[in-house]
């Protein structure tokens, strides 16, 4: 699929400033920006690397400003606002044409008779960004002026200049910036550059992005140097800006590589059955998915792997990787990564729990959660029937024994199996355990501390594949048949009669009754206990089918489910405003991708339909011509027209877009 815009995009700032592209590099770092060449957010920069992989993500080169001279003519390529709301230079002006060639952002910049393309990816496995332009036509040699504007900082946060002084000094090809002692220095290079430097802060860019979301909304950058750069036709420079001081300036050798990395995921798609009859929209898909697949070294598993959740400000957590990981890995036929990333987060497993977050500064992960550990149960089912790799079956199995019990006796957060019912309790007052975490200061906006009806469906879903894999392994199954009988029945105290669909929360903490909120969560208890796990559905067939039927009525916008019911007081269509106003509707009527997946397994169990299933997913293909060129992002407002909000590239979303495409090709061939 050839993702693509002329100048019915580019030529009009509010849709090129809208759309936004993603590179990265595998180990955490990445570079973004606006198809307008605009900063609009704190996280726009042309290097952003992870100082600590896959952490401490740090804005050290924010901008090449580029502006082209020809026949005595100057014009400006790049776009800047400022904090008087004035728009100058208007470099898009100059943009004929924005593609993704494959991951890689490409610009065609019209100046006159002169072509000049530009293009942007990152080294994999390093904090390295090459920057080309390549002359397509001119009848003469052009010159090139890049102004070089770097900053030092934690992607989070923002800079204002105050009486910061940097070390600028001269290196071989181009620059070097150290921001102040024992800081990493950062290096712009360019063999066919004459390199003057500079030392001045360019002050109040506005960044309307920030501002939306009710945080300070200007900064401001140094510029250290001007780079002047003659170009015949047909010629190409690169730029690359660095943490290596002995990087590779061949662009060419670059970018083969770059290209080759792409050829290689898509050759591992190819060898997928599923894949022969995918739409062609799900090729940028696989693409977008190795985006979040980054190194995360342990001391036993050097070569481990992780999951970021989303671009630009999540880091990798416990929940998101496991949700995401066979959509990202497994159905994307790269079972070797999935084994990688069960392994390393084996060493995470602690009191029966898998942390939710991994901290930057190498503090302790943070084990709340209740549901990461249920859905790894569900990523090593997944991974077994699509390889049948007993070795690590039996490597895990002892571990996840372990999980049982622990969640059988009590582990934290009042974690424990209820032995009256067989439904799993999480929760204690102020903790927020499910997915569904939003928490503003001491007031839980969702409280959910109770028996959450998905983490009982992931419950019953861990119980059967504990008895599948014994089964495999020539164990008993006896105790776990026994406890997933006792869920199975229990978990019939979720059907609301009254309402025609389940309960949210049972035996809720802080409420009298239980929690009869109309929310997607009921879907996983369609969704993910397997008929191969040989125990009996959660729901009856007239169940199932009610619930399918209101959650698509009541909940299904275009790109998602809605958290929670228009009809409820406390809907929230519209995201945005500061993190309270966002937090609050976060989860309370915002609208999630993610929860395509679930829907589109359920409605399969139901209907059987695979070309209804499929008609879920299709609008998702006009998402990867908006916010974030060629992914999916988190979030999106519940009201029309859903706009789209929160996290521009989100993990979830693109796996589990992916993996409902899976089923609907199982589906359609079975």
């Amino acid at each position: 699929m050839n993702i693509q815009f002329g100048r019915e995009i580019c030529g009009h700032l509010h849709s090129a400033e809208e759309r936004e592209w993603l590179v990265t590099n595998g180990i955490g770092g990445y570079a973004s920006g606006t198809v307008a060449g605009l900063l609009t957010r704190r996280y726009h920069g042309v290097l952003i690397a992870a100082l600590n992989p896959p952490v401490r993500r740090t804005l050290l080169v924010t901008q090449l400003s580029e502006t082209l001279e020809y026949d005595s003519n100057y014009f400006p390529l790049h776009t800047s606002r400022w904090t008087n709301e004035q728009v100058d230079p208007t470099g898009y002006n100059h943009i004929q044409q924005f593609a993704l060639e494959g991951s890689i952002p490409t610009w065609t910049f019209a100046c006159a008779d002169v072509l000049l393309e530009k293009r942007i990816w990152m080294e994999q496995g390093a904090n390295t960004t090459y920057v080309s332009y390549h002359v397509k036509r001119s009848p003469q040699p052009i010159k090139l002026y890049l102004k070089v504007l770097t900053n030092y900082r934690d992607h989070h946060s923002s800079t204002q200049v105050g009486f910061w002084k940097m070390s600028i000094e001269a290196a071989e090809h181009g620059v070097k910036v150290t921001a102040f002692p024992k800081a990493q220095p950062v290096y712009v290079l360019a063999e066919q550059a004459e390199v003057y430097l500079c030392n001045e802060w360019y002050q109040d860019f506005n960044l309307a992005q920030e501002h939306y979301r009710g945080l300070p909304a200007h900064e401001d950058h140094l510029h250290v140097a001007d780079l002047a750069i003659t170009l015949e036709p047909g010629q190409t420079v690169t730029v690359v800006a660095t943490t290596d001081a002995n990087a590779s300036l061949n662009g060419q050798e670059a970018i083969a590589r770059q290209r080759a990395h792409e050829q290689h995921l898509q050759e591992c798609w190819a060898s997928t059955s599923h894949s022969q009859t995918a739409p062609d929209w799900m090729q940028p898909l696989v693409l977008a998915a190795d985006q979040f697949i980054v190194k995360r070294s342990l001391p036993e598993e050097p070569n481990g792997r992780s999951i970021i959740a989303g671009y630009p400000w999540f880091n990798d957590w416990g929940r998101d990787t496991m949700i995401s990981l066979t959509g990202l890995t497994l159905y994307t036929g790269r079972s070797d990564i999935t084994a990688t990333i069960l392994r390393t987060y084996a060493g995470y497993l602690d009191q029966g729990m898998l942390p939710n977050v991994f901290p930057d500064l190498g503090k302790k992960p943070g084990y709340n959660t209740v549901d990461a550990v249920l859905w790894y149960f569900e990523a090593i089912r997944a991974y077994y029937a699509e390889t049948g790799d007993l070795e690590l079956v039996r490597d895990l199995f002892p571990l996840l024994q372990s999980v049982i019990d622990w969640h059988q006796k009590g582990t934290r957060f009042q974690i424990q199996v209820d032995p009256d019912d067989g439904l799993l309790y999480a929760g204690q007052p102020g903790s927020q355990l499910t997915w569904m975490d939003a928490k503003i200061g001491k007031w839980v906006v969702t409280p959910r501390a109770g028996k959450p009806v998905e983490i009982n469906a992931l419950w019953y879903n861990a119980l059967g594949t504990m008895a599948q894999l014994a089964i495999a392994l020539g164990k008993s199954t006896e105790d776990y048949r026994a406890l997933a009988q006792q869920t199975g029945k229990g978990f019939q105290r979720f059907w609301n009669p009254e309402y025609g669909y389940c309960y949210d929360v049972l035996d809720p903490l802080d409420m009298e009754e239980h929690d009869a909120s109309l929310r997607p969560n009921q879907l996983l208890a369609i969704a993910y206990p397997h008929n191969s796990l040989g125990l009996a559905p959660l729901l009856t067939p007239e169940q199932q089918k009610a619930v399918v039927d209101v959650c698509s009525r009541k909940l299904l916008t275009s790109h998602g489910l809605r958290s929670l019911s228009p009809d409820d007081e406390r809907y929230c269509g519209h995201y945005g405003g500061g993190s309270r106003e966002r937090d609050a509707a976060y989860h309370q009527g915002t609208a999630w991708g993610w929860l395509l997946g679930p829907l589109v397994q359920a409605h399969l169990k139901v209907y059987g339909d695979p070309q209804q299933a499929l008609a879920y997913l299709d609008p998702m293909a006009s998402q990867l011509r908006a916010q974030c060129i060629g992914s999916l992002g988190e979030i999106f407002d519940g009201d029309p027209p859903m706009h789209s909000r929160g996290a521009i590239a989100q993990a979830w979303t693109v796996a589990q877009v992916i993996q409902g495409w899976v089923a609907i090709a199982n589906a359609s061939a079975s």
